[in-house]
């Protein structure tokens, strides 16, 4: 039973949404290269350039790296390159968890903005690995990213968990990348369609709030997925798979979600998910990214402020989301990322936005620690439609008396305030540089959609990507 009575027995429950996964599967079974409108091919091409950096800027985490050692330990058959340090490379399933892990780490990844789904980072690792193995081109590389990140935003919307039960990092990868598999494969819409069923059938019930708590698992549940995703696949070719009622049963019956089957099939083809994704630049939640923008404005307007001896206390409005990152006492750098309290003491503090401003080394500094105990949250008041749902006011309460305020309606990133491919790349070049000196270069062809490296193998492009790192 559900909570709206018998599965099946709802209005356009059941049977509705196994005509939708169908549907939807015989729609990216057959997208050809001309049903690409130029606008999903740059989208699609910035969602690789983008991930990519989030991969390697994980590289030296120190909960990762053994992680990676020890997959790397036991590699098979050298057919996929691991991101982060060097060149080695590995199976393709063993790439894709170690990718898959490492993309989500340092919350530097894209996302999609109209529910919560990270349709690049469940899609990636596992097509990465794909195309290099078998020797895809980049072009169609980029084609099943854009197919696999429709499937899953449409998974995601259609399929909808209530707010802090399932994350989606859990829920979603081993959808997204059977999705990107299959699509780079070319299988049969039957096919396609047993190998995403499937896949569905293997989510994992990971909590939402484990982000939140920092428990280090939830950064491992992308490259799991991955895997899933990579052998749900191969195992629907020889009859090993879910049926068409199964998204609905895994997802509704047995994990709770709504849903909405209509979200499926609605302007297939014509509205493409991958467009309406965000980027990030500041390496934490991105719930908090408009009181990051706010404190930004007020760090400009008053360098002479020493957070710790000048402010007495700091007041943050912000969205309803933004009030769940509530974790006073983060005790992980995960936590460090997802604890509103301690990234906006933080950024108070160390008066910069960097990377460093969100590590697990800013949960040692008592200034911090002493200063986010001064942080209060309060809702944000009227909330405000999309785009600007996710909205901050962050006020400065000084002890002269002074009050400093700021505010940011839309953090930087979405599809209303974009950034500019260039801002992108330089993201990628800060954090690559100094271990692939030449993925920046190769990754600027792949933004300008330069034909000479659209129509070379992935595994030619990763191997000018990775040029001139240690072996």
């Amino acid at each position: 039973m559900t909570p709206n009575g018998p599965v099946g027995e709802r209005p356009g429950g059941a049977a509705a949404a196994a005509e939708g996964v169908t549907a939807l599967s015989r729609w990216a079974a057959e997208v050809g290269f001309a049903s690409l409108p130029d606008a999903v091919w740059r989208r699609a091409a910035l969602v690789v350039t983008d991930d990519l950096a989030a991969v390697v800027a994980a590289r030296d985490e120190p909960e990762l790296r053994p992680l990676r050692d020890q997959l790397l330990r036991h590699a098979a058959m050298p057919e996929a390159t691991v991101f982060g340090s060097g060149r080695p490379r590995t199976d393709r399933y063993t790439a894709a968890v170690a990718n898959g892990a490492a993309a989500g780490w340092c919350e530097l990844d894209e996302g999609y903005r109209e529910v919560p789904c990270h349709g690049g980072l469940y899609v990636l690792p596992a097509l990465w690995a794909e195309a290099e193995a078998e020797g895809h081109t980049v072009r169609e590389m980029l084609r099943a990213l854009a197919v696999g990140y429709e499937v899953v935003t449409r998974f995601a919307r259609g399929f909808r968990f209530p707010d802090r039960m399932l994350h989606p990092h859990a829920a979603l990868p081993a959808v997204g990348a059977a999705a990107g598999a299959a699509a780079i494969r070319r299988v049969a819409a039957e096919t396609f369609l047993d190998a995403i069923a499937g896949a569905s059938t293997m989510a994992m019930p990971g909590p939402f709030d484990h982000a939140v708590k920092g428990t280090l698992v939830r950064n491992v549940w992308a490259g799991v997925g991955a895997w899933i995703g990579l052998r749900s696949v191969d195992w629907a070719g020889f009859g090993i798979c879910g049926a068409a009622s199964s998204p609905y049963d895994a997802f509704v019956g047995g994990l709770g979600a709504e849903a909405r089957p209509d979200e499926l099939v609605e302007a297939l083809g014509r509205s493409w998910g991958i467009v309406d994704g965000f980027h990030k630049i500041y390496a934490c939640c991105q719930y908090a990214h408009a009181a990051v923008e706010s404190l930004e404005d007020l760090l400009a307007r008053r360098p002479d402020i020493e957070a710790a001896s000048d402010i007495e206390r700091i007041v943050v409005e912000t969205h309803r989301r933004g009030l769940t990152l509530e974790n006073r006492r983060p005790a992980t750098g995960l936590a460090a990322k997802f604890s509103l309290p301690h990234i906006v003491a933080s950024v108070s503090h160390l008066r910069h936005t960097g990377a460093e401003a969100f590590s697990a080394a800013t949960l040692t500094d008592p200034a911090i620690a002493e200063l986010r105990e001064r942080v209060v949250l309060e809702l944000y008041e009227p909330e405000r439609p999309w785009p600007e749902d996710r909205p901050a006011r962050v006020t400065w309460l000084l002890r002269t008396g002074e009050c400093l305020q700021a505010e940011c309606r839309s953090a930087r990133g979405g599809p209303d305030r974009p950034f500019a491919p260039s801002e992108i790349l330089d993201k990628l070049h800060g954090i690559a540089a100094a271990v692939y000196p030449r993925m920046a270069e190769t990754c600027q062809a792949l933004v300008a959609l330069d034909d000479a490296l659209l129509d070379v193998t992935w595994t030619e492009a990763v191997a000018r990507m990775t040029a001139g790192a240690p072996s």
